[in-house]
């Protein structure tokens, strides 16, 4: 049974791609009929046997550095119902690589992935591509795309993220379902709610709900205060936090609890991050 979707409706790197599909260049007869591309774009004349084998020549001309003749292949395979060339070409309009930045043409492909997804027939080497689609499309639905379609959408942006983070144990959702609660944004303000969702993500070492669940652990903000606790979450957020300026704000909360932490609090701190350590490990 594919997903009720009331209305129409960012993540991984080329190696995730490259390590799903992998095959010699095939240039025979398409025989299958593809669907219809992605707005704006139109589908490409090179002659494949079918997507799929469109959608390994791309990931094998972007390998060698043939951009050009990969996105013309990606995107004959993602109008063939190719799941992975569409979050391909999602990433690359997301991010400009390769292409002029576009977020509505993004937000497109990854809404694509959404929509043929069928929980029934799913195949487990795209669980994390959909995974990652349905997060993207929370994202553009929460916020939305200025000029475009796509506008601000808090309860389609709940409904991709609850989805995610409860089918797909997805932490990037888990995080955002964890934000929208925190803020009260399409949902009731519930901190305990919120805390529940951060716990789950900052499980799997993700730094900014680990830092988020240290805050609001650390200060009883809306939970049960144990600053010990809160303290060790954002001692391991600040670990895993880069030097990248994104992740200033970490480092910042861990700073500011650690100088008002007492020795006790650091004391307990400690034996909480010895022992997570050794859960991670088993």
């Amino acid at each position: 049974m594919q997903i009720a979707k009331p209305h129409r409706l960012l993540v991984g790197t080329f190696a995730l791609a490259a390590a799903m599909v992998a095959s010699p260049h095939v240039t025979v007869a398409f025989d299958g009929t593809p669907q219809s591309a992605t707005a704006g774009d139109k589908i490409p004349l090179q002659i494949f046997k079918n997507p799929e084998a469109a959608l390994r020549a791309g990931l094998e001309d972007f390998k060698t550095g043939d951009s050009r003749s990969g996105l013309k292949a990606l995107k004959y395979a993602a109008a063939g119902g190719e799941s992975l060339a569409r979050w391909k070409l999602a990433k690359m309009y997301a991010d400009g690589d390769g292409v002029p930045q576009d977020d509505e043409k993004a937000y497109n492909y990854f809404e694509q992935i959404v929509d043929d997804y069928d929980e029934d027939n799913s195949s487990p080497r795209e669980q994390a591509v959909v995974s990652s689609a349905f997060v993207a499309v929370g994202a553009y639905s929460l916020n939305g795309i200025p000029n475009s379609r796509v506008s601000p959408d808090p309860m389609r942006a709940l409904e991709m993220f609850q989805y995610a983070a409860t089918n797909f144990g997805n932490p990037d959702a888990q995080y955002d379902l964890a934000r929208m609660y925190l803020d009260g944004v399409g949902v009731t303000k519930d901190p305990t709610q919120a805390a529940r969702w951060l716990h789950l993500a900052a499980e799997k070492n993700h730094a900014e709900a680990q830092a988020l669940l240290g805050q609001l652990l650390f200060t009883g903000e809306g939970v049960a205060r144990q600053r010990g606790l809160g303290l060790m979450w954002l001692t391991l957020a600040q670990q895993l936090a880069g030097q990248d300026k994104k992740d200033q704000w970490i480092i910042d909360l861990y700073q500011k609890a650690n100088a008002a932490a007492s020795d006790t609090d650091k004391q307990i701190a400690a034996l909480y991050i010895a022992d997570y350590k050794k859960r991670q490990r088993d």
